[in-house]
């Protein structure tokens, strides 16, 4: 179907990758994951032809049709949804146009009716007579409403261009499809229609994501972009890391039983093969994993950081009190009488549709913000450490590095202690001399759960972390905040981290607030059932 044939990618000294051989197959889809940097998404637009490789070819199967999802969320203003979203198929959408133009022609010639009847047939065997109302069940699978597919681009907000942009990429029935970050900015039914989609798609997926949870129900096989190389690997995300881990500990202990830990690897590929999945290609999956040799499992030289909350003193009974907190900015209403006691053993993940709402709530509880009313109490042997999901204003203006930045919220002042909660996070070196105003979004962040370490803290309330964060950093601080002993409160589109960590859903509504003690994948089959 798609062919990579000694692929290699340079800017300037810099190499990203070189002399890939890749071939990718029909029903099959393919995760591709690397560091930051790795050259993920550079490796799409050279697959797209959007960029030129340094060296190598790309080759797609003849008479066999590609469709990316575009990013540029202006490039159809003038049109309307629905033509935005059937110019996926780009002969199909000037097919119609051709057509349409010659019925309106005034002085309609016998020419004008034979090449009519041309552009009819190729109009019907394109999937013309359907489009529409193709292009309308994609649009409503991914919560697009039907009131605005005939409105204009330019006047849609531009989280349902996104949505628009993706049922493109999806129309027409392409051979191939390529998607970098498609669930940014979906919510969550709109995420499980589209994984049911590409499970029963039968061409050729390829997709970049930093979404777990995606990955491993989508994905049959991992595209790993490391040591300069790129690897295709069977599986899905969660079999890739495993079997790389445990990779890197039979490496580092390879004359110490080596023959035991390869009886080990081979004892988890039969686990993962005996899994099941609501996927069709859970068969095929499971057939390839059990013909893995433990030498064709992926050995990975990423660096790991390292995520670790220690409380510094024990928590009491009394945890966190809300009563009836109500909230409103410039008219609106954001929260309304919601009230919540957090209890010892509570681990709790806010969610909700306004996320303004949310992180309102948030803003409240650290005392950044008053209530209209309502009140919040916090139990006096409580010490919380926060993680805003704006927390550019704490390196805005900064004129120093790293080490002086997090001086500031130490007691212990040396060099040599501060370096450890940095380095943790992978700032080593010189790193810990850059500037911070010069920071990354990733950076940031990573630089926020090192303050946030320091602290010893023994509640963490955390908004959005996941947010500018690499797969290894997502998987590091979700292994930390299962670690955790104490109380959480979390927000993240991370599905992965939800389910595993919270015990306990707490929903932000117009009405105030549905709680419930359960995991997120019990909680939306509850939901699920209520529809």
């Amino acid at each position: 179907m798609l062919t990579v044939n000694d692929l290699s990618m340079q800017f300037g000294s810099s190499v990203l990758f070189s002399k890939a051989d890749l071939q990718f197959t029909a029903g099959n889809c393919y995760g591709i994951i690397g560091a930051n940097g790795a050259g993920k998404s550079t490796f799409l637009k050279i697959l797209s032809g959007e960029l030129e490789p340094s060296t190598g070819s790309v080759t797609l199967a003849p008479r066999k049709r590609m469709s990316v999802l575009k990013q540029n969320q202006y490039l159809y203003d003038a049109y309307t949804v629905t033509d935005a979203v059937i110019m996926g198929n780009p002969r199909l959408y000037e097919c119609g146009k051709e057509r349409e133009a010659i019925y309106e022609k005034p002085d309609f010639s016998d020419e004008d009716g034979l090449k009519a009847s041309e552009l009819e047939e190729e109009f019907a065997e394109l999937g013309g007579w359907e489009a529409e109302s193709e292009a309308g069940r994609i649009l409503q699978g991914l919560g697009v409403d039907v009131a605005f597919h005939g409105t204009m681009m330019a006047e849609l907000d531009p989280r349902l261009k996104v949505k628009v942009l993706l049922a493109q990429a999806l129309f027409g029935h392409p051979d191939v499809i390529l998607l970098d970050e498609p669930t940014n900015n979906l919510d969550l039914n709109s995420v499980v229609w589209l994984e049911d989609f590409l499970m029963d798609y039968e061409g050729t997926v390829l997709v970049v994501s930093h979404d777990r949870y995606f990955l491993n129900n989508v994905c049959t096989h991992i595209v790993d972009i490391d040591y300069g190389k790129i690897k295709i690997y069977v599986g899905n995300y969660d079999f890739w890391y495993e079997s790389s881990q445990l990779i890197q500990k039979l490496i580092r202990d390879q004359n110490k039983k080596a023959e035991q830990k390869i009886q080990e690897l081979q004892n988890f590929i039969a686990r993962f093969s005996a899994n099941k999945s609501k996927s069709r290609q859970a068969t095929s999956r499971r057939k390839l994993l059990e013909k893995i040799s433990v030498e064709e499992l992926p050995a990975s030289g990423r660096r790991y950081p390292w995520v670790g909350f220690k409380a510094e003193r024990e928590p009491g009974k009394d945890r966190l009190f809300v009563t009836q907190v109500s909230k409103s900015v410039d008219g609106v209403r954001l929260l309304n009488n919601v009230s919540f006691i957090v209890g010892k053993d509570d681990r709790i993940a806010l969610i909700g549709k306004n996320e303004l709402a949310v992180t309102m709530l948030y803003k409240i509880l650290m005392g950044e913000e008053e209530p209209d009313s309502g009140s919040v109490k916090w139990g006096a042997s409580i010490q919380p450490s926060y993680f805003p999901k704006d927390h550019n204003s704490l390196f805005d203006g900064s004129d120093c590095d790293l080490i002086d930045w997090m001086r500031q919220f130490s007691e212990d002042k040396r060099e040599s202690y501060l370096r450890t909660f940095l380095g943790r996070m992978l700032f080593s070196g010189d790193d810990v001399n850059k500037n911070v105003s010069v920071l990354s979004g990733g950076e940031k962040v990573r630089c926020m759960l090192s303050k946030m370490m320091l602290s010893g803290a023994n509640f963490l309330l955390l908004d959005q972390p996941t947010n500018h964060l690499d797969l290894e950093s997502i998987a590091a601080l979700n292994n930390g905040l299962q670690a955790f002993k104490h109380n959480i409160i979390f927000t993240t589109h991370d599905h992965q981290m939800t389910e595993t960590i919270a015990n306990r859903i707490i929903e932000i509504t117009e009405d105030g607030v549905i709680d419930r003690i359960c995991t997120y994948n019990e909680y939306m089959n509850i939901h699920d059932d209520v529809k």
